[in-house]
């Protein structure tokens, strides 16, 4: 699904930079996928995109 359509960006382009990448907020996001460059409607969705992202991730335990 499009998060971002001025810049066409989906969820899948979020969430793959967010695993890829390591990001934890917009400001990171952006250096990588232009998201919310333009209106900044998309802003408040790629937050929650990325929070999901982290939560579905398993936490690394450490021995």
């Amino acid at each position: 699904m499009y998060v971002c359509l001025c810049n066409a960006i989906s969820d899948k382009a979020i969430r793959n930079a967010v695993r890829q990448n390591k990001v934890h907020s917009i400001g990171e996001l952006r250096k990588i996928i232009p998201v919310g460059t333009e209106c900044g409607k998309c802003i408040r969705h790629a937050k929650a995109v990325i929070a999901e992202e982290h939560m579905s991730v398993p936490v690394d335990r450490v021995a």
